[in-house]
């Protein structure tokens, strides 16, 4: 079978929803255990119940990731149990604003999430990833690559993903840790509809067909679209790429202009 990933372990931050969950359901699909890190250990106890009707493994973990003793702690209960294979690094917070009408709080609260995050994850994973090898996944974005109006926190933190990658990449080749991100356009995911609903009362259908329209293909990406590049980046198949970000963006970098 192809991307098979019997008896590999996987953790994937966020993955109570959208592209997190749909990542946990593809990687809990192909035989891998999955670990899902969420804020709200509720959100990770759903997706653990679907993967589990599905005949698969996994496990909720309650864990805030911008918390390096909260990241160690689970990571040390899931060593416990064996190995740590897969780290995909998906969760993330959003904002819009400019330079000058993001505040401090705005910019601080973007970092501990998307940026330390990711570092706590990798700072506590990698030392037991060394053994015998493993992969790391990263959710960068279209907006690391190309300037995108109102996002300078966001584009920010998820630049320094891109670049986090690249040296992840370099400095644990030698120990067989392969490390590649993912930038995605838009995806449409419940933070898409709940922005909607929050920001344009009775006019979100009108609005989501416009952002649709920024990617030349003409609509969103969906969560599993995402989830299949990502099990392919996991598995075997993919053991000669590291050190890459794969867009997938329906065009937006390289058909729009900038």
């Amino acid at each position: 079978m192809k991307f098979d990933l019997t008896g590999k372990t996987a953790v994937v931050t966020g993955g109570g929803s959208g592209i997190g969950h749909a990542i946990s359901l593809a990687l809990a699909a192909q035989g891998a255990t999955v670990h899902i890190f969420e804020l709200e250990g509720s959100k990770a106890e759903g997706t653990v119940a679907e993967i589990e009707k599905e005949g698969g493994k996994a496990q909720a973990h309650s864990c805030n990731v911008a918390q390096q003793s909260e990241v160690k702690r689970e990571v040390d209960q899931i060593i416990s149990q064996g190995s740590i294979d897969l780290l995909i690094n998906n969760a993330g917070i959003a904002h819009i604003g400019d330079v000058e009408n993001t505040t401090e709080e705005d910019f601080d609260r973007i970092y501990q999430v998307n940026i330390k995050g990711v570092y706590n994850c990798v700072h506590c994973v990698i030392p037991h990833m060394k053994a015998k090898g493993g992969v790391i996944l990263n959710m960068a974005s279209v907006a690391a690559s190309v300037g995108i109006n109102d996002r300078f926190a966001y584009s920010a933190s998820k630049g320094a993903v891109l670049t986090m990658t690249y040296a992840l990449a370099k400095d644990y080749l030698e120990y067989n840790i392969r490390c590649n991100s993912i930038s995605p356009g838009r995806v449409h995911t419940p933070f898409v509809d709940g922005y909607l609903k929050a920001n344009f009362p009775g006019k979100e259908q009108e609005m989501f067909d416009k952002l649709s329209k920024t990617q030349p293909i003409g609509r969103m990406a969906n969560p599993k679209e995402v989830a299949d590049l990502a099990l392919y980046l996991c598995s075997d198949e993919a053991s000669f790429i590291t050190g890459t970000d794969f867009p997938i963006d329906g065009g937006f970098i390289k058909l729009n202009g900038n």
